[in-house]
């Protein structure tokens, strides 16, 4: 594949300023600039600022910036434009026109093909206006970390957000004002209805948009999907994934030498009750050469079965070095993770104004997994709810209703940040839905999945386009990766005992 070569006009948007008090609600301003596709075709394109209400239910609000930004399609002029909404919440990406991200870029021109591109980034996280950031206080290096703590430290957070934060009106940050943004943006750039495409917080955020604005929405395509009342994981379900990423690499011929009994799964079992009879102290050196001790518990253990597991083709490294006793790394991570203070907060809001049904809250708390994965993955969002300013959606919001709306949702059953069971469990509510379920496939958006389908990548474009499913398999494989191996040599006895 070629270079992209970027040429910006003299246009200075880098420079942009955040304030908007001479702009009215709605209003956009758009600046030029051009690139270069890989056969050194000149496309144009748009930087813009989308001026919004903060909280649309104050009528005194003051009005922020979200950036966004605009490949007008020279194939499908006439087709409803295609509206990429990004992940985290809390990833800006406007900054690839000037750092010249190839993937984003190549992605976001395969796009214009199925009609106009535009890319909306999130309000309170924008190039375009405020990055809005909260400051809390570092954990201890010398105890083992807890859920409890972790929870204690997210209301101290919210507590503090406000002060540190003053003029700003962190409550409309919720969801409700995301999905408005979407539609603010569609009117101001004169279009009746468009198409969605969004992975991971951008699945979640399309959804949002699909319930509360139905009737703009004419297709979407939705990968790592996140229901509006699955913002907290299924602990057996990341678990599933985990066993089959196990599956493979218990057959990988360059890691066979230092599985233990039982394999991946069994290193997994071996691990928590390691931690569970006593916690570890690792002495590692900071980053003035310093000495300093880390102390890892049951529950860092549980935290880092959840956090290391976003790459397959790395988790079993990572696991057996745990398993073997090489705890550095591991150890350097927890000590660097436990000094960071900031968080960007409109990941905390967000996830604050979903919230979770009474239901699911249920069976989080009751799911067999608990044991091993631990509730990291909620708890603190859940005890600090009633301590941020974003109002709670409530279940009329969370829980799905059937939707009509064209539907095309990727998603691969590696994926353990979504695990694919929010997609299986949504296809009832959208009867007119087709899914793509990605054999090995991780948490990453539709096309890199599909990256070995040509054909297929070509149908999702012309499903955007058109409306045609042609082509559209229920079903592709990724072909096993080449897993990452430890960093050092195997156990002598570790193949007699496996």
């Amino acid at each position: 594949m070629g270079r992209f070569l970027l040429g910006l006009l003299a246009c200075g948007w880098l420079g942009w300023a955040s304030g908007a008090s001479a702009q009215s609600a709605g209003q956009v301003v758009l600046e030029h600039g051009t690139l270069k596709d890989e056969q050194g075709a000149p496309v144009p394109y748009e930087i813009g600022t989308l001026y919004v209400p903060e909280n649309r239910r104050q009528a005194d609000s003051r009005l922020i910036g979200v950036g966004f930004a605009r490949i007008k399609s020279s194939r499908s002029p006439d087709a409803p434009p295609v509206f990429w909404l990004p992940g985290g919440p809390g990833l800006s990406v406007l900054d690839a026109f000037a750092s010249n991200d190839m993937g984003r870029l190549r992605t976001w021109l395969s796009l214009s093909q199925a009609g106009d591109l535009v890319v909306l980034e999130q309000r309170g996280y924008t190039v375009r206006g405020e990055k809005l950031i909260g400051t809390g206080t570092a954990a201890p290096l010398r105890e083992p970390g807890s859920v409890a703590a972790a929870a204690a430290a997210m209301r101290d957070l919210a507590r503090a957000a406000v002060a540190q934060n003053p003029g700003k009106d962190l409550s409309g940050y919720d969801i409700g004002e995301f999905a408005a943004d979407v539609d603010s943006l569609r009117r101001a750039l004169g279009y009746d209805r468009i198409n969605l495409f969004g992975g991971s917080f951008g699945s979640q955020w399309s959804l949002a948009v699909m319930r509360l604005h139905p009737q703009i929405v004419a297709r979407a395509v939705l990968s790592g999907v996140e229901p509006l009342d699955n913002g907290y994981d299924m602990p057996s379900q990341v678990y599933a994934a985990l066993q089959r990423i196990a599956y493979d690499a218990d057959r990988d011929p360059g890691l066979r030498p230092y599985l233990p009994p039982g394999g991946m799964m069994g290193a997994v079992r071996a691990l928590h009750e390691r931690f569970a009879k006593a916690p570890v102290r690792v002495s590692v050196r900071d980053d003035a050469g310093r000495a300093e001790t880390v102390v890892l518990g049951a529950q860092d253990l549980q935290l880092a079965l959840l956090s290391h597991t976003q790459d397959g083709e790395r988790w079993p490294a990572f696991l057996l070095s745990l398993y073997h006793g090489h705890y550095q790394d591991w150890a350097r991570e927890v000590a660097a993770d436990r000094r960071s203070t900031d968080t960007v907060l409109i990941g905390p809001l967000v996830d604050s104004s979903l919230g979770v049904s009474a239901e699911r809250e249920h069976l989080l708390r009751t799911d067999p997994a608990l044991e091993l994965l631990g509730a990291w993955n909620f708890q603190a969002n859940i005890a600090s709810a009633a301590d941020w300013p974003t109002r709670d959606m409530g279940d009329g919001i969370r829980k799905p209703v059937a939707n009509p709306t064209p539907v095309v949702f990727v998603h691969g059953d590696w994926d353990t940040s979504t695990p694919i069971d929010n997609t299986l469990g949504l296809l009832a509510y959208f009867p007119n839905a087709r899914a793509i379920l990605v054999h090995r496939g991780g948490h990453d958006g539709a096309f890199y999945q599909l990256r070995h389908e040509p054909a297929v990548k070509q149908a999702l474009l012309e499903f955007l386009g058109a409306g045609r499913t042609d082509g559209l398999p229920s079903e592709v494989a990724l072909p096993a990766p080449k897993f990452e191996l430890p960093g050092f040599a195997p156990p002598p006895r570790a193949t007699a005992r496996h």
